[in-house]
Parts: C-alpha cells; sequence; structure tokens
C-alpha cells in the first residue's frame, strides 16, 4: 500500500532555515522520503554539509543561500531553485528566531529582527514560492512553522508570540486566497522540542522544573513533527487547508 511519504517522489521540496534545529532534521525526513530539497539559509558552509549528508544517503539536495530578512535574496533564492530543479512543490517555511526579554526591556531592533524572520520573511518566501506554482499551474502545499506561543503567550518572549500568532493568521488568510489555484497552505504549531539548539537551557535547573509542568512531564523530540510534515506534503492531505495543527502533547491546555 502506499504511503503519504511515497507519494513525495520526483517532488521538489525547499525547506528555509536548513542549517540546524528542526530545518536541518526536516529536509533529511523529506529527501528520506524521496523528495529533492533546496535547502536554503544563509550559513553556505553548513549548508553543503547538510547536502553532503542527504546525498551520501541517496537523497538530492541544492543548497540556496538566502536570507529570509531580505526579500530581495528570498527571491534570488527561489528562482535560482525554480532554474535549477524546474519547480517548487512544497516550501517548508521553517526560518525563525527567538528574543527572550520582557516587553519592556524589547528594543526597536529586537522588534524588528524578530519579525524580519519570523513573519516578513515566512510572507514574502510564501509570496514568492505561490507565484511559482501559479506560473506553472500545477499548485502546491506551504507549511508554515508556528508555535504554541502562537496559541498562547509565556513571559519573556512577547515578540515571538505576537510573531508566531500573525504567522498562524498569515496561514488562513493565504490558504483562503489560494486556493483557487490548488494551494494548501497549513501551519503546525509545535510544543516544546528539544534540539541541539536549545538543549543547554533545558539542563538548568529552571528549565527541568518547566518539563516537570508538562502534562507528560517530557520535552518533544524533533522526530514527532515527521508524520505530520509527511502528511502535509503529499497528496494525503488534499482536503486540508487553512489549519493549524498544534504538535504538543498538550503543553497548550497546562
Amino acid at each position: 500500500m502506499a504511503t503519504a511519504a511515497d507519494e513525495l517522489d520526483g517532488q521538489v521540496v525547499m525547506v528555509t532555515g536548513a542549517s540546524a534545529g528542526l530545518g536541518e532534521h526536516l529536509a533529511g525526513v523529506l529527501a528520506s522520503a524521496g523528495a529533492t530539497i533546496a535547502i536554503t539559509a544563509r550559513r553556505r558552509d553548513r549548508l553543503e554539509g547538510l547536502a553532503g549528508t542527504i546525498e551520501a544517503a541517496g537523497g538530492r539536495a541544492l543548497p540556496v543561500t538566502m536570507d529570509v530578512a531580505d526579500p530581495a535574496s528570498i527571491a534570488a533564492g527561489v528562482a535560482e531553485t525554480v532554474a535549477a530543479l524546474g519547480k517548487i512543490d512544497v516550501l517548508v517555511n521553517n526560518a525563525g528566531i527567538a528574543i527572550t526579554k520582557r516587553a519592556i526591556d524589547c528594543t526597536v531592533e529586537d522588534y524588528d529582527q524578530v519579525m524580519d524572520t519570523n513573519l516578513k520573511g515566512a510572507f514574502f518566501c510564501a509570496q514568492a514560492v505561490a507565484r511559482s506554482m501559479i506560473a506553472r499551474g500545477g499548485g502546491g502545499r506551504i507549511i508554515n512553522m508556528g508555535s504554541l506561543l502562537g496559541l498562547k503567550v509565556l513571559p519573556q518572549l512577547s515578540l515571538y508570540a505576537v510573531s508566531k500568532a500573525a504567522l498562524h493568521h498569515m496561514t488562513e488568510a493565504m490558504a483562503l486566497e489560494w486556493i483557487r489555484h490548488d494551494i494548501k497552505v497549513n501551519a503546525i504549531a509545535p510544543g516544546y522540542i528539544e534540539t541541539e539548539m536549545n538543549r543547554p537551557n533545558w539542563e538548568t535547573d529552571g528549565g527541568k522544573a518547566l518539563i516537570q509542568r508538562f502534562p507528560a512531564r517530557r520535552l518533544g523530540v524533533p522526530s514527532a513533527l515527521d508524520g505530520l510534515v509527511l502528511l502535509l506534503a503529499s497528496g494525503r492531505s488534499d482536503f486540508i487547508t487553512g489549519s493549524v495543527i498544534p504538535i504538543d502533547e498538550a503543553q497548550r491546555l497546562m
């Protein structure tokens, strides 16, 4: 019996923020499912290393240097991908950053840095890829990486929470506009997922105490996202669009 993963054979998937963390992990998962991956980020050396890993495992990857905070860089990266691979079937809009500060201490520079990456960057990546999908006429899928903090708030992460709440609303707006072009737009809202970058935070006394407050008293791992990402990237999700889907083991209900 065919699976959602089987249906990615021949598909071209662009993953932003692929040089580390969830983006790096999901690029490998999608490549293992048969997709050709355009991996994008600012750090060229990390992209080339990931491309080598994917290709050594039998996949195909194209490293594309791209800064999502710069719309001109986005346009160039999408054009480079289409020129090299012929199309983009799926966008995983993953690039994102967080600044941990009390709202009263956030600067204009902090605001611009978070919003330029998490919201403006995601918007113009989706727009550029959607334009290429519409021009080709084959439809496509866009998966925005939202967050538990787009559904609830925590102290000292106000800018991040605002950016992700807006990203969720953006997902719904784009889904409504682009369904006529057979472009499905959805968002995933992960809870607390342990990655290489945030692991030191969870090893502190404060981090350990927070984990004990979770309903399941544990962190998520990147592979917790695999099934839903593969589903939303495939034709098995054909009737799903405009959805924001939590993956948090009930952490949002705390």
